[in-house]
């Protein structure tokens, strides 16, 4: 009967609240021994005050663009196959022709100016026509500036005025926990925006692409979002989306996207030779294990053993040796061997590089220039 008789008067405290003043009222409420305030939503840290990104999301998602790609699927043929008289002699009927095939991925306007849109490589590879469909429901025809398979990322350029792009963030500062937007065209449905968090960060061995340093996201991601954008809180582009893993082909919320810190020197390299260039030092690497960390007297695991160095390699002429642990690429520490890979490989060739190496328990600092 007590609790019933403060439940009742609770609820004529609330309504009279503003009649009272909040002091007044929280007096009253500890006279009847005490009662709790309505718990607030929670919000994400940096949007206090904020209970929606839609106001971001009207900025960002002009940027972000349908794919539509016309292409034929490559058929495995015997060469004899297309010679007309060995068909007629072995009285082989005319093989059919492969049929036209449709298929949507999503992308992204990073240069209003030039028209530049980024993709993924497998959402245009064998593409015969390329459509790029606005949020404005403009359509318009697509040319392909260049791809790079290893990072599955492409470039293509459209002819348009009043066109939106996105702002590239900073990949390399993001954190586990960070907030994450998707943008895409899952299935085909048209513009589609999903959220959640940065999951991982540097995940690899996926055996998806050949640079592989994703991004890890429970934002959902489906097919149809390859190419699509995610975004920060802050409406910067930090990736592409670019894979899923779902035993049923659908988001099970492990989704990967291609840090903008790759995106942005495969672009560089597509729009000036419409090719990635990639440099060479002339080293074979491997990770700096537990047991080769103690044993080189090292704190920490992190970082690449250097176990051959190649002789007149940039990296022996360089300075160089085997036995070196890997540290830092002009500046920025080295966490694995494929870490020092990736940045190794989306230099271009003669580029210089800062590279600093423990030796004999001492850091030194060498400077090597990538070669073809």
């Amino acid at each position: 009967m007590a609790a019933v008789a403060v439940k009742m008067a609770t609820k004529t405290l609330t309504k009279t609240a503003a009649a009272l003043g909040v002091a007044a009222w929280l007096a009253a409420g500890a006279a009847l021994g005490g009662f709790s305030l309505p718990a607030a939503a929670a919000l994400p840290v940096g949007a206090t005050g904020v209970h929606t990104i839609a106001p971001m999301l009207e900025q960002v998602t002009p940027a972000v663009v349908n794919i539509s790609v016309l292409s034929r699927a490559p058929q495995a043929e015997n060469p004899l196959l297309r010679d007309p008289l060995f068909r007629r002699f072995f009285n082989i009927p005319d093989q059919p022709q492969a049929r036209p095939q449709m298929s949507a991925g999503s992308g992204v306007i990073v240069d209003a100016a030039r028209g530049y849109v980024i993709t993924n490589n497998h959402v245009v590879e064998n593409a015969q026509e390329i459509a790029v469909t606005l949020k404005d429901r403009r359509r318009l025809r697509a040319k392909l500036v260049g791809r790079d398979a290893a990072t599955d990322i492409a470039l293509l350029k459209i002819e348009a005025k009043g066109l939106s792009a996105l702002t590239m963030g900073d990949s390399d500062r993001l954190k586990v926990g960070d907030f994450a937007v998707a943008i895409g065209n899952p299935f085909g449905l048209g513009q589609t925006v999903t959220s959640g968090i940065i999951s991982a960060l540097g995940r690899s061995g996926l055996k998806i692409e050949g640079y592989e340093d994703f991004i890890q996201t429970d934002a959902s991601i489906n097919p149809g979002n390859s190419g699509g954008a995610l975004v920060n809180f802050s409406g910067e582009l930090i990736g592409i989306n670019t894979a899923i893993i779902g035993p049923a082909g659908g988001s099970v919320g492990i989704g990967f996207a291609v840090p903008v810190s790759i995106v942005r020197s495969v672009v560089d390299q597509l729009s000036e030779f419409g090719e990635v260039r990639r440099g060479r030092l002339g080293v074979a690497i491997q990770d700096l294990t537990p047991d080769l960390a103690d044993s080189l007297n090292l704190v920490g695991d992190e970082g690449a053993l250097i176990a051959k160095i190649e002789p007149g390699s940039p990296a022996d002429g360089g300075g160089l040796r085997s036995g070196d642990v890997v540290i830092a690429v002009d500046g920025r520490p080295v966490r694995s061997a494929t870490d020092f890979r990736n940045r190794i490989g989306l230099l271009r060739v003669g580029t210089p590089v800062n590279v600093t190496v423990v030796r004999n328990g001492a850091q030194k600092s060498l400077t090597v220039r990538t070669a073809k």
